[in-house]
C-alpha cells in the first residue's frame, strides 16, 4: 500500500509538470540593413530620411564578388523596411543619393 502511494504521488508530481499556454516566435526580424563598400576603408557620412550617420566603408575584395559583410555599427545601418532616401557624402562631396526600398530582413550592400 505504501509503494502504492510513494508511485501515485510522483507520477502526479511529474504529470503536473509543465502545464499552460506556450507562445514562441520565430521568422524574420522587422528590420533592414544597408552597408557600403569601397576600394579603400574610408570614413563616410551617410543621411538616411534626415537622420544622419557616421560610418567606414568596407574595403571591396574583386576576386569575392557578391560577398557577405559582417554588419557591424560601424559600417551598417538598421533601420526600417520600406522606402528611405540615402545620401552618402565623401570629403565633402555627394557620392551617392537614391531612393531605396527595403525588405524586411534585406541588407543592401552599396558599392561606392
Amino acid at each position: 500500500m505504501k509503494k502504492l502511494m510513494i508511485i501515485a504521488a510522483f507520477t502526479m508530481l511529474l504529470t503536473g509538470c509543465g502545464v499552460g499556454n506556450y507562445s514562441v516566435q520565430s521568422g524574420i526580424e522587422n528590420a533592414s540593413y544597408i552597408s557600403f563598400t569601397d576600394d579603400v576603408k574610408q570614413d563616410i557620412t551617410v543621411t538616411v530620411d534626415d537622420q544622419t550617420y557616421v560610418l567606414k566603408t568596407v574595403k571591396q575584395k574583386a576576386y569575392k564578388s557578391g560577398r557577405n559583410i559582417k554588419q557591424t555599427a560601424l559600417n551598417t545601418i538598421k533601420t526600417t523596411p520600406g522606402q528611405h532616401e540615402v545620401k552618402v557624402v565623401l570629403n565633402g562631396k555627394e557620392v551617392f543619393g537614391k531612393k531605396l526600398f527595403l525588405s524586411t530582413g534585406e541588407h543592401k550592400i552599396l558599392e561606392l
